[in-house]
Order: C-alpha cells, then sequence, then structure tokens
C-alpha cells in the first residue's frame, strides 16, 4: 500500500527539506553539493524548498542530540501527509562516531519513522541522489535490506 501511494503522490517530482541535528556537516555539503547544477538532481524533479510546509521529504542528516528532539518533532508535524523520511549518512541512521554518548539520543529512526536510508561517512552526491531515486521508484534497488540487533554481552564474556 504504501509503494501504490509513494507511485501516485511522488511520480513526478518531490520537494525536499533539508535539515542537520547535530552533524559534522559533511553530509550537509554532499546534500547541497547534489542539489547544485553539477549533478542537476532537478532532471529528476528533486528541488530543494525553503519551507517544511511544502515539502514531499525530510532530509535528515546527523545524529539527534536531545536538545534538537522537540524541534525534529515540530519540523516533522509541518510537513503534509504524506511524506519520506530520508535519513543520510551514518550518523542518521545509528549515531555514528557519537553513538552511545550522553548527549546523543541516536539515529533518527529513535525519534521519527525512517522511510530509506543512504549510508556513508559522508555519502557521496550520487549515492544520495541514488538513494532518492529508488525511494521515488525511478530504479530497482541492488541490495536487500539486512536487520542487525544487538546482542547482550554476556554472550561474549567467558570468565
Amino acid at each position: 500500500m504504501f509503494k501504490t501511494l509513494l507511485n501516485k503522490c511522488f511520480k513526478k517530482s518531490i520537494w525536499v527539506y533539508h535539515t542537520n541535528t547535530g552533524a559534522c556537516n559533511g553530509c550537509d555539503i554532499e546534500v547541497i553539493n547534489a542539489l547544485t547544477p553539477y549533478y542537476d538532481a532537478e532532471r529528476f524533479g528533486i528541488k530543494l524548498v525553503g519551507t517544511p510546509r511544502h515539502a514531499d521529504a525530510l532530509l535528515v542528516c546527523g545524529p539527534v542530540t536531545r536538545q534538537v528532539v522537540p524541534a525534529l518533532k515540530c519540523l516533522y508535524d509541518s510537513v503534509p501527509d504524506p511524506k519520506l523520511i530520508i535519513a543520510i549518512g551514518s550518523c542518521a541512521i545509528g549515531g555514528g562516531i557519537w553513538y552511545n554518548t550522553y548527549n546523543v539520543i541516536g539515529g533518527v529512526d529513535k525519534v521519527l519513522p525512517v522511510d530509506y536510508f543512504i549510508p556513508g561517512c559522508p555519502p557521496r552526491p550520487e549515492a544520495i541522489l541514488y538513494g532518492i531515486a529508488v525511494a521515488l521508484g525511478l530504479v530497482k534497488k541492488k541490495v536487500s535490506p539486512v536487520i542487525l540487533k544487538e546482542e547482550s554481552p554476556e554472550k561474549w564474556m567467558t570468565f
């Protein structure tokens, strides 16, 4: 059902709003680079908008810090339904190098329902465009998802 809704709503173009939730700006630079005329994201119908009220998707970079959680939820509520959430970079996926630190909650999926993940530290502009093209259904996925679970440390401790 989600795929049908996605194909119906975002068939020709997708307007994106880009936000940072506490990153080093490496992913932000690559996202903005992907939207420049050199890579020409607009040929796929991907357009950066200045307000979340006009957006179809949120491009989220960086680990989610405790301070940004209320603002991120408000931003999510500002985007009209149906919407896509795309986590870009290792930090947005699982916390990156800040995993399990005092001020970082983790990846974006701890706060928002993420639809697509684009891995990398930082991901190249080509990877970002490919990930959004997969989300739009313009190209097929090359790999299947693997769900990893965190194991308890007792399993590995042999004293």
